[in-house]
């Protein structure tokens, strides 16, 4: 029984001493909380206080600073107002100078005046006296000044006639003598000096194949490589039955040596597709254009004649690939710049003039069906474009015409004449063929868009490559039917001529 009160003592102890702390601990947590309030309110005084004094700082120091902006103001302003009155000063110093000059000038101008009225009295004296002069000499001789004018000249006319005419017959007795014997001689000496090839072109090229094999291949699946050839170089594949080669025809030399490269190179290339057509006579095309290049620096070093521009030289080597009656027009221009030479060495004319003037003779006919004009007149305009000589220039332009300006331009009528006169070095007929190839392709690229016009089948066929964005699929049987309408009216053909417009479109894109 007593243990159970001492347990029940001890819970009531601890109970009550629970209680105690309890309300201890909420005392003590009040008097904390008010001491904590009084001294944020002290900080709170505080921090008040300061910004107070801190607000009178500043306003002091803004007043200062306002002080001392405002004075440094006035000062400048002080300093800029010294400086304008200096300027001005300065400038009305100037303004005093410049009417002391004004006047003195027209003093000076006053004075001038009266010079020259001065001068122009002493004219009229003596404009008076030159009138009594001629009065008194018109009197005494009894001819007027006319008169005596007239009679002077006209007996100094007399005497020259009389003496030019007795000159010019004595040199035209003592020239006649020795021209035509002289003129032989030197023609003979330069026609034997030189030693050149005849070389004649036709319109047709051979292509060798290694076997029959690759004619199939050059065809392709239903002809579409052999299409994509004849379409992407303007030639006309000919594959008959001759063994291992294949014809290429073009009356375009240039088209011809672009198709012969671009087909040496597909073959040995072995893939023969048209895309790839396509991109081999693209790489056709600048390995003869470099040939271009290449041609025309041979031509001027095997001439002698320097200081051309490159653009020209580019233009002398297309000559390569260009034919005139049948002879190679490049090979034609440096024999007849070499033989121009030699006869201006001979006569003592200027031999530069004469060998540049003989080698571009024929520049105009690389652009003739280009521009408008005769290929001296082409030739002379390109020679002004690319700052060739006056004297060059003029022969040029006078290789054709019956007067000549200068004896370098009779040296280059001549020395083209003698080249152009050897036996073969003419054909008529492959000329007139050219011609008429170039008149048909001129027809098909004079409608509105046309891309590409090529003259095929020595001229029985003309195929039109159009702009398929200018051109659409109704539009162009129209365009085939205009073309041959203009073909009958313009140009002279036996048989027919099969016109053909071909449209394409395609669709690129590239895979990222």
């Amino acid at each position: 029984m007593s243990g159970i009160s001492l347990i029940a003592t001890l819970i009531i102890s601890v109970v009550s001493a629970l209680g105690i702390g309890t309300f201890v601990g909420l005392f003590i947590n009040r008097v904390i909380r008010t001491r904590q309030l009084e001294d944020a309110s002290q900080k709170a005084s505080q921090i008040l206080n300061g910004a107070e004094e801190e607000k009178k700082v500043a306003v002091l120091e803004a007043k200062e600073e306002a002080l001392r902006l405002r004075s440094t103001s006035e000062n400048e302003i002080r300093e800029r107002r010294r400086e304008i009155h200096q300027v001005e000063l300065r400038l009305d110093k100037r303004e005093g100078t410049l009417e002391t000059r004004r006047e003195a000038l027209e003093r000076q101008g006053d004075t001038i005046k009266n010079k020259e009225y001065e001068l122009e009295q002493i004219e009229n004296r003596l404009k008076d006296l030159e009138s009594k002069q001629l009065t008194e000499l018109e009197a005494v001789s009894r001819l007027t000044l006319q008169e005596a004018r007239d009679t002077i000249v006209k007996k100094a006319e007399i005497d020259m006639e009389h003496e030019v005419a007795r000159r010019y017959k004595d040199i035209e007795q003592q020239y006649s003598d020795e021209a035509e014997s002289k003129a032989r001689k030197l023609i003979a000496l330069a026609i034997q000096r030189l030693a050149s090839d005849v070389v004649q072109e036709g319109t047709v090229k051979q292509i060798s194949i290694p076997n029959d094999e690759m004619k199939g291949r050059l065809i392709g699946r239903e002809g579409r490589n052999i299409r994509a050839i004849e379409q992407a170089t303007g030639v006309d594949l000919i594959i008959d039955d001759t063994p291992q080669a294949v014809n290429i025809s073009c009356f375009d030399p240039i088209r011809r040596e672009v198709a012969r490269v671009t087909l040496e190179n597909l073959i040995a290339d072995g893939r023969i597709h048209p895309t790839r057509v396509e991109e081999m006579a693209e790489k056709g095309r600048l390995e003869v254009e470099e040939t271009i290049k290449q041609a025309g620096q041979q031509a001027i070093f095997d001439a002698g004649v320097r200081g051309m521009h490159p653009d020209l030289i580019k233009l002398l080597g297309r000559l390569k690939f260009r034919t005139s009656y049948g002879g190679n027009v490049l090979q034609h221009s440096v024999e007849a710049s070499l033989l121009a030479g030699m006869i201006a060495s001979e006569l003592g004319a200027d031999v530069q003039v004469s060998k540049a003037g003989a080698l571009l003779h024929d520049i105009g006919k690389a652009l003739t069906h280009e521009i408008e004009g005769s290929h001296a007149e082409i030739g002379a305009e390109m020679a002004a474009k690319y700052q060739i000589p006056d004297p060059v220039r003029q022969a040029i332009e006078e290789h054709h015409d019956d007067d000549k300006g200068s004896v370098e331009a009779f040296i280059v009528v001549a020395a083209d004449a003698i080249s152009s006169a050897r036996p073969g070095a003419r054909r008529d007929t492959v000329e007139q063929y050219i011609k008429r190839m170039t008149a048909l392709e001129e027809v098909g690229n004079g409608f509105p868009g046309v891309k590409n016009c090529y003259a095929v089948q020595a001229g029985r066929e003309i195929r039109i490559m159009v702009q398929p964005e200018d051109v659409d699929d109704v539009t162009a049987p129209q365009m085939a039917r205009n073309i041959a309408k203009r073909i009958e009216d313009t140009l002279a053909f036996p048989g027919q001529i099969k016109v053909t417009v071909i449209r394409e479109t395609r669709a690129v894109e590239y895979a990222r």
